[in-house]
């Protein structure tokens, strides 16, 4: 029998009036959380191509029903998930993003934005707002990856998963859009589990490459760089922290989605390459912008999240050429890697 899928959300151009659209946001974290039990429960993986009885959902992800259908319901307010006349339940296009084995998955994406820590500190925004200033080493007498690294391992895990996830899905676009044909080497500094590198090391076949990131992150660097590994002859992996120093030289280093700590950390991180790689160095910055993109919600919010936690910021294209002239480097091209990053090509000043 053929049923008709429907979602609660309002029809095209009937918009609710302000006063319900703002107890809606007000009401967001209420989203937030039910997309973190979505996941956490495994719904959209326990959900296969067919829509499901809530009732056979539930017993798939060892739940009582009347309480998973109030979870599904409330997502389908948001596109998340379908509800069909007969009580089933469906995927949508955005639900299966929160599949494991999609390869487009935003799942570790949604528990980082939800993990417990933000429980915390979004409360305190005020806080930060008003000095400017992170609310977790007040909140846990720690520096924000101090206490995730010490404190909050399976957190720290989740972030891991999720720049991982970030860093496969962009790795392609960033080796497409880089010439970097007069170089014989480059460094990938902060490159999370290489992804980049490796990209990059695929389509030059006669570069050699460097890998740096904290030795937790590098233990599990991408199969394609550890020793028997496809590009393994032509990489060095080398843990340390790019704050207190860079170990490398390379004809062009590059810097994605790091350059977002607090000043400070920041200002030391472009300081360190600078000097490992002397005058002639090629530094290549690659960033999301909170002023040239077509997801400013989810830009301006993990801007806002950056605040609360490191002291950070998201940049706009003034505010990051501001950053690296101060560091003392010369900003040539800045042009879109694709709709989400923007590339800075920079050379050492003179």
């Amino acid at each position: 029998m053929t049923t008709t899928a429907r979602t609660t959300e309002p029809a095209a151009g009937a918009a609710p009036p302000p006063s319900m659209r703002l107890r809606e946001l007000v009401f967001g974290a209420a989203c937030a959380a039910a997309l973190r039990s979505a996941v956490r429960l495994g719904v959209a993986d326990a959900l296969g191509d067919t829509p499901m009885a809530v009732e056979d959902l539930a017993a798939a992800v060892k739940t009582e029903p009347k309480p998973l259908r109030r979870l599904l319901r409330a997502l389908t307010c948001y596109g998340v998930f379908t509800e069909h006349a007969d009580g089933a339940f469906g995927h949508t296009d955005m639900s299966r993003l929160l599949r494991e084995d999609d390869p487009h998955s935003l799942r570790a994406i949604a528990l980082w934005c939800t993990e417990p820590w933000t429980w915390d500190a979004w409360p305190r925004l005020d806080e930060a707002v008003r000095t400017g200033r992170n609310v977790v080493e007040d909140l846990y007498g720690k520096e924000f990856f101090t206490y995730l690294n010490e404190d909050a391992p399976e957190s720290a895990d989740v972030f891991n998963r999720a720049m991982t996830t970030s860093s496969r899905q962009s790795a392609h676009d960033v080796a497409e859009f880089l010439d970097l044909s007069s170089c014989s080497s480059v460094a990938d500094i902060g490159g999370g589990q290489g992804f980049v590198v490796a990209s990059l090391l695929e389509k030059y076949p006669s570069m050699h490459g460097t890998l740096l990131d904290l030795p937790r992150v590098v233990e599990n660097a991408d199969p394609r760089l550890r020793p028997g590994g496809a590009l393994a002859e032509r990489v060095r992996i080398v843990p340390g922290d790019c704050r207190v120093a860079v170990p490398v030289r390379a004809d062009v280093y590059v810097i994605k989605n790091i350059l977002e700590w607090d000043e400070d950390s920041t200002a030391r991180t472009l300081h360190n390459v600078i000097e490992a790689g002397g005058p002639t160095a090629r530094v290549v910055v690659i960033e999301n912008l909170v002023d040239d993109t077509p997801s400013m919600r989810f830009s301006t919010a993990m801007d806002l999240l950056l605040l609360l936690n490191v002291g950070g910021a998201k940049h706009t294209t003034r505010s990051m050429v501001s950053l690296l002239t101060s560091a003392g480097l010369a900003v040539g091209d800045v042009r879109p890697v694709n709709p989400y990053l923007h590339a800075f090509d920079c050379t050492v000043a003179p």
